[in-house]
């Protein structure tokens, strides 16, 4: 199983709480400290306990977590030749649960449930003061985020209409002339625009699709990294979509399209997300403070309840790499749209298996 692979499985087992059958794999288990050890039967995962038997009978539950890479590696094998049945979500792809497509052929990824540090450490160069204080963030429920920035393909079946300049239509038609911008991300999208654009994609899929939160933004673009990027400390236009020649982390400046390009062009994140860094900004559901991390509340906190202006993350195409860290916070008027896009959001549901 590859590391990707074994992720995603880490991910189902422990965030999903689905329940696999049982199945007799006798073996010595040793905690992630390497300091202790039992010799047991693999019985199952549910909610994230793995249950072993023990040679008197007896049955023991141990978190996921709690037990070495190589024993949840055995754990993340087992469950691939033990799939769930019967799941309660849409139809999924073949990754098993851990990313899903719905009519419109958009692919959404699960994103665990966690903790994290929000906001950029005083140490982080470029950082703003808006970016703290960092703090501990609880997000207490899995979620599915947008594999990818929705694109004009999407927007256009269920909005009816493609506002983007970078499309063979737009406003910088001539810098895209002779490229499929399909799979191009929507830009030129007001706050109120993506708002109504899950609204009638709601309607369309008996599903209720929604803006990401702040919190959950920020957490799954780190996705459970520390550094500035998802990818490391260092960004010149190779790494993601952004003004190279004004790079960060390093003298040696890189590529710079000036445009957007094709979602997914450049690797994902350990959640398996593509461009949270670069392309084009993100709207997040969240009314935008200045000082809002201040009084934030640690449990998957919603954003402060009036404002002027939303958040808007990521960055985009043309921003030096200094705007596209993970930590770092833009905002605007709802209406707002040269060069924004979004992605989309939706809760999890519980997925239980038949035994």
């Amino acid at each position: 199983m590859n590391p990707k692979s074994f992720l995603r499985w880490l991910v189902v087992l422990a965030v999903i709480g689905a329940s696999l059958p049982a199945a007799a794999f006798a073996r010595k288990w040793v905690d992630s400290s390497g300091k202790h050890s039992i010799e047991a039967e693999f019985v199952r995962v549910e909610a994230g306990t793995v249950y072993l038997k023990r040679d008197d009978g007896g049955e023991i539950g141990v978190p996921l977590d709690k037990l070495s890479q190589e024993d949840q590696q055995f754990v993340a094998k087992a469950a691939g030749a033990m799939p769930p049945e019967n799941t309660s979500a849409p139809a999924a792809s073949s990754e098993s649960g851990t990313e899903i497509s719905n009519s419109i052929g958009m692919k959404l990824v699960l994103v665990p449930a966690g903790e994290f540090r929000m906001g950029s450490p005083n140490s982080e160069e470029g950082r703003s003061g808006y970016e703290g204080p960092q703090h501990k963030v609880r997000i207490t429920k899995p979620f599915y985020m947008g594999k990818y920035e929705v694109t004009q393909g999407e927007f256009q079946e269920v909005m009816g209409r493609n506002p983007s300049r970078f499309s063979t239509r737009g406003e910088n038609k001539g810098q895209v002339s002779g490229m499929d911008t399909n799979r191009f991300p929507v830009e030129n999208v007001s706050w109120n625009d993506a708002v109504e654009f899950c609204r009638k994609l709601s309607e369309k899929e008996s599903r209720n699709y929604r803006l990401p939160t702040e919190a959950e933004w920020e957490y799954a673009c780190r996705a459970g990294t520390k550094t500035p990027f998802s990818f490391g400390s260092v960004l010149n236009g190779r790494e993601a979509n952004c003004n190279g020649e004004s790079p960060y982390g390093t003298a040696e400046k890189g590529p710079n399209l000036q445009r957007t390009t094709t979602v997914g062009s450049y690797p994902p994140n350990a959640f398996g997300l593509h461009d949270m860094h670069g392309n084009v900004w993100e709207w997040c559901a969240d009314w935008y403070h200045h000082y809002y991390y201040q009084i934030a509340p640690e449990k998957d906190p919603p954003g402060p309840e009036t404002g002027s202006s939303r958040v808007m993350r990521g960055a985009g195409w043309g921003n030096a790499a200094s705007d596209c860290r993970s930590a770092l916070r833009g905002s605007d008027a709802p209406t707002f749209r040269r060069d924004v896009g979004f992605r989309v959001a939706c809760d999890a549901p519980e997925i239980s298996a038949t035994r």
